[in-house]
């Protein structure tokens, strides 16, 4: 239920709303309702305020929701470092990985250009920790910050696809289209695809960004130190 503006028998100003009321109502509003349900309006009701005290805290509904996510990643990206750079770049890219992978609205909001400024100081940390380890490396700087833009993609897009693909939910109709097109592929034109059938959506399921991940990091370190003079 909302909580009232004012309690019972008293009156005048009512009382001041702090961030952290505001971030645990905003993740309420998110967990039953789902992300793209939240806004400004929503969470003052669910708040028992009006939606001009609210902004008094936050811009708008985007930044509401970086401000939720870096309190999450503050409180979860904390990951165990190794000395070797090349390990340090996997560990941190897999912390980040894990850490929005329970929130991929959060990676939906980062794929944007500039999202470095909207990030807290964990975040940040976990981006300088992947920079120096590239320099540490062998990368020129300019390089190492194209290796973190490219983990990023990557992270980022294996986050939302994951996330797109667990709430989809086929209905008859569509499992029917896709056991008709793996029976009718054309084998001449085809042949792989054939061939793999209709193991497609079982092997396409897997789990494999760990592995991807660090054959990306050794291709990607690879290219950019064979490039130097």
């Amino acid at each position: 239920m909302p909580r009232s503006n004012t309690s019972p028998g008293r009156s005048g100003r009512p009382p001041a709303t702090s961030r952290a009321e505001i971030l645990d109502a905003t993740r309420r509003v998110i967990e039953r309702d789902g992300w793209e349900k939240l806004t400004v309006r929503r969470l003052a009701a669910e708040l028992g305020i009006g939606t001009t005290t609210l902004y008094h805290h936050v811009r708008d509904r985007e930044d509401l929701l970086v401000q939720l996510l870096n309190e999450h990643v503050d409180r979860t990206l904390r990951p165990d470092l190794p000395a070797e750079p090349r390990e340090r770049i996997i560990a941190a890219a897999t912390a980040i990985h894990d850490s929005l992978a329970a929130w991929p609205w959060a990676a939906e909001i980062l794929t944007v250009d500039g999202f470095l400024a909207r990030l807290g100081p964990a975040s940040l940390q976990a981006v300088e920790t992947i920079v120096a380890a590239a320099v540490d490396c062998g990368c020129t700087l300019d390089q190492a910050v194209g290796l973190f833009r490219s983990i990023w993609y990557y992270t980022a897009g294996e986050i939302l696809v994951r996330a797109h693909s667990a709430h989809r939910r086929p209905d008859d109709a569509q499992l029917t289209e896709e056991a008709d097109f793996f029976s009718g592929i054309d084998t001449a034109r085809l042949p792989r695809l054939s061939e793999v059938g209709d193991r497609w959506p079982e092997l396409a399921a897997r789990d494999t960004y760990s592995e991807a991940l660090r054959a990306f990091v050794n291709g990607l370190l690879a290219q950019a130190t064979s490039e130097k003079p």
